[in-house]
């Protein structure tokens, strides 16, 4: 699901199974991150599989990228291989205006 900023942020910050995943590079990620977000690199596709499978499908997935295309494909994967619910940051982090780690 596409969410914008305002209900992605109040969400996530409600809910008690927040995971927030980066699907940027690590080399982005070391860069300037959302705080508490766990990395997994999207254009590593082996490696974010077994990633992936790893998570527990119980939690709720919020996920972003730098534009929001990798996010949005990342939660369509994640929603075919039977998580529930993956919540896509629209606009990615370049359009973030909340906090950020650097």
């Amino acid at each position: 699901m596409n969410l914008d900023q305002s209900i992605w942020t109040s969400q996530c910050h409600s809910d008690e199974k927040a995971v927030i995943l980066d699907v940027r590079t690590p080399e982005e990620f070391e860069l300037s991150r959302i705080p508490n977000s766990k990395n997994i690199d999207f254009y590593n596709p082996q490696n974010f599989m077994q990633e992936i499978e790893k998570l527990d499908k119980d939690n709720n997935y919020y996920v972003y990228c730098r534009t929001g295309v990798r996010s949005a494909n990342s939660c369509q994967l994640m929603s075919e291989l039977g998580f529930k619910k993956v919540y896509n940051l629209l606009g990615g982090i370049v359009e973030w205006n909340g906090e950020l780690n650097n």
